[in-house]
């Protein structure tokens, strides 16, 4: 800790101490009492609290900031006012100031320094604007692969206008022209619902980036991508978490129009505001009646705009997969899941929040949170168990339409210091996010099933019409502990497409020692090449267990090359978007897939718009060896919007003139307006 720091909690602590009164040791506890009456106490405290009861607790999370929650020890931390201490302390609750917590909150703003990008004294965190436009340029340079689309307002856009607000924005990944695999499974992650929880806002959008820049490049990935849509909700709650980057306690949205003399700036524990996770129609309870308190639920329903946003674009996602009673389940069959981010507590958390009562998809809910607990190491179990919540987002998306919805409570403080944030929380919930992605397709039943993991092809170079080997580990044992575990029962693999679009053929796995008998079982497979073309291709694997539950896909890339001359082309998979009267420059790679040197001449042909490539001859390359090339096309002023242009790219091998490869690429052009430049509020 720094001197600056030290000596801050130094003087707080000798101001407050020197606040409490002469009675400040009772005999049941040891607790301090403030003296109600002391002008210099005017501060936030935080404070450990021990409660008597669950009812007790829940009474207690409906009035105050709790933080943490100790359920062996019967103690919660939290964030009160003095007043609210006193009036604890009254009611015989035994209190414990934690002196270095209440300084670091009470001087959060003091210590901040200005920084010409992301948050003051929290480089690591990307401001909303920075959020923002970094999510949008993702859209912008790769429109095949990615949208922006605005699902709404926040408060201050709606009542205050377009210079105090922002709108609410979702970045869709998925490649938008591999159409006909609709409706593909999707999976939506919700980030800063709560504004002072700094991670979460960062964890949605490092994980946006890390799809787009491996598509192409890790296997697994682009399969997600192709075959899957990735809704990413970053900033749930804009307003509240501009205002919580300058240093403020901010938890809910800045809603300043239901009544009551809320503290200006707000403080921890005094703000104005509708809490956004106590907010949605399902199970709404009118718990608090004070709208300057860190829970209050608004003044009816879905009152907030963010609120209207979010719910009406899950319901417009996502299909009901339940019966209107509380009791009714989703098919284990059902797709879809929302994961809503929070911090803190190193936690998962499933529906209900409402009722200790399991719901009716719990056995489901729990296999699914030990899966993702395995990958971060956090404490999974329902929600309730922490404390009650009603009219939160996970309990609306299970309720409203039997989705599969997760609470994950990541790190340890809501200022979660970079360290932290880099080395432990962003790389265990980036292994946990790509499981939930693949998982969305039938989040009910695949968590049951074995991983797919460790797979391994057993040579560098896979030569046309010979044979080659896969090895791969199907463990069925990846659980926090917990769950029940089988032996894997069969494995099965296909090639270029997955194993549930229509038409596709399977082949198995056999075990290495003969037989399936074991939760973790070492396998192979030997693929023949005689049918399949040159070039790249894509292994999806799946394992199943002894209970006939088949687990998550994964996927490997091999390439085959010739026993000849043998030119080959790697090239986008989809279509290219141009907008009129630019150039567009494309990189393709041009591999040797022969066995021998090679040199190849380069042409194009079959486009009415200016088409060029930076060399016509490349080469000598050796076996296996690549080459980037430059493929320039500008589409004329006159085009209209939606219209396609293809391009044939042929490569010849000049040692064997018969050996040569085509590639068609496909060009759309887009409206001008879409490429507006984004401008910074």
């Amino acid at each position: 800790m720094g001197l600056r720091l030290s000596f801050i909690i130094f003087i707080f602590e000798f101001l407050v101490i020197s606040s409490i009164s002469a009675q400040e040791v009772n005999p049941s506890g040891g607790n301090r009492t403030l003296a109600a009456n002391n002008q210099y106490f005017t501060t936030t405290l935080v404070v450990k609290l021990s409660y008597y009861d669950r009812d007790d607790l829940n009474s207690l999370a409906s009035k105050l900031d709790i933080w943490e929650v100790n359920h062996s020890e019967k103690f919660v931390i939290a964030s009160i006012s003095h007043n609210e201490y006193v009036s604890l302390i009254n009611a015989g609750y035994r209190i414990e100031i934690d002196f270095e917590k209440t300084s670091v909150i009470n001087t959060q703003q003091i210590l901040s320094d200005n920084t010409s990008s992301g948050i003051p004294d929290f480089p690591c965190y990307r401001s909303v604007e920075e959020t923002y436009h970094d999510l949008k340029q993702i859209a912008i340079d790769h429109p095949q692969l990615a949208s922006w689309r605005d699902i709404g307002d926040s408060w201050q856009k709606r009542y205050l206008g377009d210079e105090f607000g922002y709108d609410i924005q979702v970045l869709v990944i998925s490649n938008q022209y591999l159409t006909d695999l609709q409706p593909k499974p999707k999976l939506l992650l919700i980030g800063a619902i709560h504004a002072r929880e700094y991670t979460t806002a960062e964890i949605a959008t490092r994980f946006a980036e890390h799809l787009i820049n491996h598509y192409g490049i890790d296997p697994d990935i682009t399969s997600l991508i192709d075959y899957y849509e990735i809704h990413i909700l970053s900033i749930a709650n804009p307003d509240g978490r501009a205002l919580a980057e300058d240093g403020f306690g901010q938890r809910k949205n800045i809603n300043n129009q239901n009544g009551g003399q809320c503290t200006v700036p707000p403080s921890w524990e005094n703000q104005f505001g509708t809490d956004l996770n106590r907010n949605h129609t399902f199970q709404w309870e009118n718990i608090s009646n004070d709208p300057c308190t860190t829970m209050y639920q608004g003044p009816y329903p879905a009152s907030e705009p963010e609120t209207q946003a979010i719910e009406s674009y899950i319901q417009s996602i996502f299909t009901d997969q339940r019966g209107e009673d509380q009791s009714d389940p989703a098919q284990r069959t059902a797709s879809g899941l929302l994961i809503s981010l929070h911090s803190f507590g190193e936690l998962i958390l499933w529906p209900w929040g409402w009722t200790e009562v399991p719901s009716p998809n719990d056995a489901e809910l729990k296999t699914l949170g030990h899966k993702f607990a395995f990958f971060n190491d956090y404490t999974p179990y329902q929600s309730y168990y922490l404390y009650k919540t009603t009219g939160d987002t996970a309990d609306f998306a299970f309720g409203d339409l039997g989705l599969a919805a997760f609470t994950f409570e990541l790190g340890t403080q809501f200022f979660e210091n970079c360290t932290n944030f880099e080395n432990e929380i962003y790389p265990q919930n980036l292994s946990a996010l790509l499981y939930a992605t693949k998982a969305a397709r039938q989040p009910y039943q695949l968590p049951h099933g074995p991983d797919s993991i460790d797979i391994l092809i057993e040579t560098d170079r896979i030569i046309h019409g010979n044979t080659f080997t896969v090895d791969m580990v199907a463990d069925d044992s990846r659980y926090f502990p917990g769950i029940p575990i089988q032996s894997v029962s069969a494995s099965h693999y296909s090639i270029d497409s997955p194993s549930w679009i229509t038409g596709t053929e399977t082949y198995p796995f056999l075990p290495r020692d003969l037989q399936f008998d074991e939760p973790m079982e070492n396998l192979y497979a030997n693929i023949e090449t005689s049918d399949l073309s040159l070039g790249k291709h894509t292994i999806f694997i799946e394992s199943q267990d002894a209970d006939g539950n088949w687990g998550v896909n994964s996927a490997i890339f091999f390439h085959i090359e010739s026993d000849g001359y043998a030119p080959g082309i790697i090239a986008p998979k989809s279509a290219q978007s141009i907008h009129p009267g630019s150039t567009l420059t494309q990189t393709i790679e041009l591999i040797n897939y022969g066995i021998m040197t090679d040199t190849f001449n380069i042409s194009i042909t079959g486009s009415s718009w200016d088409t060029s490539v930076d060399r016509e001859q490349v080469g000598p390359l050796a076996a296996g060896e690549s080459s980037q090339i430059l493929l320039r096309i500008t589409a004329p002023l006159s085009i209209e919007d939606s219209t396609f242009e293809s391009v044939t790219l042929t490569v010849n091998s000049i040692n064997d003139p018969t050996k040569y490869v085509d590639e068609d690429l496909v060009f759309v052009a887009l409206l001008k307006k879409l490429y507006i430049p984004f401008v910074l509020r």
